[in-house]
């Protein structure tokens, strides 16, 4: 499995912004990790200076998202919709979609079930529960 560290992650983000500016290709990966970027202006000077990225910190207190953290969970939905994993999320992120007409919005909202479905798994010691995610996104798109 792979299990990058936060450095790591900080690194493939700058990246992949850095060659996006620089017109070189991108890797799959890549790419799918560019939408999020592209859709996210205000983290861009982030990705501009790498070591700056890899020592900064973003505290609960200081009232910042972490941009890593951000780009990272869009960059998690993106890939699960691609394989509609878990079974059943394509579908209820096309009826979220729908509903509020903002692919974008929609992706929040999913990132959202996603954090609290993984919140609960660590807080109960047991596997995410790809169903209640979906029952999640759903009741949001019933809205």
């Amino acid at each position: 499995m792979f299990d990058p560290s936060q450095a790591d992650v900080r690194r493939f983000f700058c990246e992949a912004w850095r060659k996006h500016r620089a017109a070189e290709p991108l890797t799959p990966l890549e790419s799918m990790a560019l939408d999020g970027i592209l859709a996210h202006p205000e983290y861009h000077g982030d990705l501009e200076d790498v070591e700056a990225a890899l020592t900064a910190e973003y505290p609960v207190e200081a009232g910042r998202t972490n941009p890593f953290l951000h780009l990272s969970m869009h960059l998690a939905v993106a890939e699960q919709l691609s394989i509609d994993q878990p079974p059943g999320l394509r579908a209820a992120h096309g009826h979220l979609v729908s509903r509020l007409d903002d692919p974008h919005e929609a992706a929040h909202a999913v990132m959202e079930c996603l954090g609290e479905t993984v919140w609960r798994a660590q807080r109960d010691g047991r596997p995410p529960d790809g169903e209640a995610y979906i029952d999640c996104i759903r009741r949001r798109a019933g809205r």
